[in-house]
């Protein structure tokens, strides 16, 4: 009987270091993941990234840089391994810059994020703050420094066209999440754009309201991007871009500076990277292969040099 009390006593001590075992493994896993090779300290916060230099590189030679935001709860390591950016800047000749977010899990402080109520300016802060550090250590082109990223980035991507747009040639956003209101953009420039999204998304959804938060309303894609061509003194009716499998796109032009905003929608894509990795389809749904954001994005960036500089 003392036997049987015995085990039953142990029982619960061994699943409890069963659990904390799993916390473990999983925290070192996510540690091992997590990898960055840059800090800096920003706004009193040490933060981090991850920095790309391709092989070609020549600090003769003025150097594109890329910055490339990762989305709520994702992390640099995975930004780089989904969107295949550094195979391009090996092409290419580019630098490519993938800053890690704050908090567990990580996100970007927009406005209206899950958990968070910081200041927006924080993360602006951090962003200048990052490319001045990589312009003081490399041979960064100022006219053409760019920004993209994937949903909460996407949104970030956003705010640093609002806040930055004397520094961030064009951006890039892929299932992004707008929360921030075009009251609180103040860009001294238009900033061409280029803007990927599908039409299952489950997370940020094409056509608006709440997303897993109820209390983070967000917009209807098409009218937001036709807001935002609007606002980038676009004329003129936007003319389609040929259809290629299930991804249609538009192209507003005749823009002020040259502030083109280029819209393309993938049918039945959800809240991925196009022809980037697949991410777990029960949680983001369908990945579409029908077309290479990143590769797409960057023709764009090429096409799209700072004014002026």
């Amino acid at each position: 009987m003392k036997k049987w009390i015995k085990w039953i006593i142990r029982i619960p001590l061994v699943l409890i270091g069963m659990v904390a075992s799993l916390v473990l493994m999983a925290a070192v896993a996510f540690l091992i993941l997590n990898r960055t090779n840059g800090t800096i300290v920003s706004s009193s916060e040490k933060r981090s990234y991850l920095l790309y230099v391709p092989k070609t590189y020549d600090p003769t030679t003025p150097t594109p840089l890329v910055i490339s935001i990762h989305g709520f709860a994702e992390w640099p390591a995975h930004q780089m391994q989904m969107t295949h950016w550094n195979d391009l800047a090996e092409q290419y000749g580019f630098i490519v810059v993938y800053p890690s977010g704050t908090d567990f899990p990580k996100r970007w402080r927009t406005r209206g994020e899950p958990g968070s109520d910081s200041d927006p300016m924080l993360e602006v802060t951090f962003f200048s703050d990052l490319i001045e550090k990589l312009e003081s250590e490399y041979n960064i082109d100022p006219r053409r420094i760019y920004a993209n990223g994937l949903s909460n980035g996407g949104g970030m991507s956003f705010l640093l066209s609002c806040e930055l747009s004397d520094r961030i040639a064009a951006t890039g956003t892929v299932a992004g999440a707008y929360a921030l209101p075009w009251s609180e953009c103040h860009s001294s420039r238009p900033v061409p754009t280029i803007v990927f999204h599908g039409t299952a998304d489950p997370i940020v959804p094409y056509l608006g309201g709440p997303s897993h938060d109820p209390a983070i309303p967000l917009p209807a894609i098409p009218g937001w991007v036709e807001a935002l061509a609007q606002r980038n003194g676009c004329t003129g009716t936007a003319f389609e871009i040929p259809a290629s499998g299930e991804v249609s796109g538009l192209h507003y032009s005749n823009c002020t500076l040259n502030a083109d905003v280029i819209f393309y929608t993938i049918a039945g894509g959800g809240h991925s990277w196009p022809g980037g990795e697949p991410m777990p389809e029960f949680i983001v749904g369908y990945t579409t292969q029908d077309i290479d954001a990143t590769k797409i994005m960057w023709d764009f960036f090429q096409q799209h040099p700072f004014p002026g500089k």
